[in-house]
């Protein structure tokens, strides 16, 4: 629909085919091998997507119950990953990568079994479209079997040995220890999976604390994770933050901290570890990726690629484009053309064939929205769509807000929001002081035909963001490009091949080169003595 508004179901009027029963799931949780269902404090799970009361109101559904584990039981989880580890000597750190594929293997087919659970629990708890959850579903399980070939890949490259200047060596990567995972709302199963399978498949131990938002969708998993894999090698609990993830940090028994999410809670969590000299951070943070639009863009794919890159999942993601910087000669056209194009954008319920706009899922959004869009207008923006602002409940219809300056919040904080703030810019060095000034360097989108223009606009930003797109939108994917970021935007860098190296360190066996001591190496490897000194080839 183009309406502002959006009706939101009775209960009796959800479809059979989008309904959800998350209880037989409540309240539980993973440790040392056991799935357990907490019995003290738990909380309620809350959808975005509200049921309208009698007298006209509208409530949040109900979609379960989640465990609110205290401080014993999340040091709980953490000795149970310790025992796994066993200082390196435990059975998961020491298995063959063929070992620990084949339980992979196990998972990825456990995880196909609840596919249809885990997309309704998308839809339900974090208002994800039901095509782009069942793409985020989907495409996990590709990253998963991608890691385990880009690990195939890589133990067949170290398995051999190497002679320099009289010595014999084997060059190989072993894991880091116990690793603490942290994942986001917006993509709460991808996302998380991005730093715990590869975590996993090196040979670490992991806690992994769900997210406030998108914890249950993670539970029908928990069964496929037992059966997967040796106790203590993946232990998952929920819980307000400071209570359990606090213990955690502050035992300095975390090797990495793998977290997804904003700068400030990062700061938080490293400050917590007494020994921050052994904590290896790997994050995804927050972002303001701006798109440049040249005056001589093709504006049709401008348009398109700048609403797609605005407002995908309503612009709840870090890879969004968050500015639209456009040539001053062409602005009165493309703001025109992109009110246009993001009022036509449907909105309704998750499962609504065609839908692109839903109800946003964090507490009090569309009021956050509404301030930074105030702020804008008081300082001399407006709202330039029809549409925009206009807010039911818990869904907000996006805003272009035009024109943004400098002084006004939208111009360089993140929004994460259905918000799409435009400005003007007449010079080119204009958009290399932004990038310079702003505290963030993920991405960055160009549009226009001038190859020599683009190339120096390339030239002037690639040391100050980690992707620049070329006439499309910012993103993540493919999944075998490096993902991360400078400045307050990311530490590490995530793909296939990268996150295996993120989550081990490269080890050495190395001997003097002689009759005996070639004689040992020999033996141990034909013998099969050695789990680490090994050629064994992974098909």
């Amino acid at each position: 629909m183009t309406t502002a508004a959006i009706r939101f179901p009775t209960a009796d009027e959800v479809p059979e085919s989008a309904r959800v029963d998350a209880s037989r799931w409540a309240n539980r949780y993973l440790i040392g091998g056991e799935v357990r269902e907490w019995s003290g404090e738990s909380a309620e799970v809350r959808s975005p997507i509200c049921h309208p009361a009698a007298d006209g109101t509208l409530a949040r559904a109900m979609v379960g119950r989640a465990p609110m584990l205290d401080a014993d039981e999340a040091n709980r989880a953490l000795a149970a990953a310790k025992a796994a580890w066993n200082h390196g000597r435990g059975e998961w750190p020491n298995a063959r990568p063929a070992r620990r594929i084949g339980c992979l293997e196990r998972f990825v087919e456990g995880m196909l079994r609840v596919r249809e659970d885990v997309v309704r629990l998308l839809m339900w708890e974090i208002g994800k479209t039901r095509k782009d959850s069942e793409s985020e579903f989907d495409r996990t399980v590709v990253y998963v079997r991608d890691t385990i070939d880009a690990l195939k890949e890589q133990d067949r490259s170290a398995g051999r040995f190497v002679m320099e200047e009289g010595t014999i060596g084997q060059i190989r990567r072993s894991p880091l220890g116990v690793v603490l995972c942290m994942g986001p709302f917006n993509y709460p199963l991808n996302e998380t999976f991005t730093t715990l399978i590869p975590a996993v498949l090196m040979g670490n131990t992991v806690v992994s604390k769900l997210p406030k938002y998108g914890a249950l969708l993670h539970l029908p998993l928990l069964d496929a994770m037992r059966e997967a894999f040796p106790a203590g090698v993946v232990n998952i609990v929920q819980g307000d933050g400071p209570k359990v993830i606090g213990p955690i940090m502050q035992s300095g028994d975390v090797d990495v901290l793998a977290f997804i999410g904003t700068s400030r809670v990062a700061n938080i969590l490293k400050k917590q570890h007494p020994r921050p000299n052994r904590l290896r951070c790997i994050t995804g943070l927050e972002a303001k990726n701006p798109a440049i639009v040249l005056p001589d863009a093709n504006l049709d794919v401008a348009v398109a690629e700048c609403v797609s890159g605005a407002l995908s999942y309503n612009g709840q993601r870090c890879t969004a484009i968050k500015l639209v910087l456009v040539h001053e000669s062409i602005a009165g056209k493309f703001v025109s053309r992109l009110c246009d194009a993001v009022d036509a954008l449907p909105a309704g319920m998750p499962w609504d064939p065609g839908v692109k706009l839903t109800p946003l899922v964090e507490d009090d959004k569309p009021k956050w929205m509404a301030s930074m869009v105030e702020d804008a207008v008081n300082k001399g923006a407006m709202v330039v769509n029809t549409l925009g602002g206009k807010t039911v409940g818990t869904f907000y219809r996006p805003a272009v807000v035009y024109p943004v300056k400098p002084d006004m919040q939208l111009y360089s904080q993140e929004q994460f929001g259905p918000i799409v703030p435009v400005a003007t810019f007449r010079e080119d060095a204009e958009i290399d002081a932004f990038m310079r000034s702003s505290p963030y360097g993920q991405q960055v989108a160009l549009f226009g035909s001038d190859s020599r223009r683009l190339a120096g606009l390339i030239d002037a930003l690639v040391n100050q963001v980690s992707r620049i797109n070329v006439n499309t939108q910012c993103r993540r994917g493919p999944d075998t490009f490096p993902f991360t970021g400078r400045k307050d935007s990311a530490e590490g860098t995530l793909s296939v091949s990268d996150a295996l190296r993120a989550f081990s360190i490269r080890a050495t066996v190395a001997t003097a080169s002689n009759e005996e001591n070639k004689r040992i190496m020999t033996e141990i490897v034909t013998g099969r003595l050695s789990s680490f000194l090994t050629t064994d080839f992974v098909f």
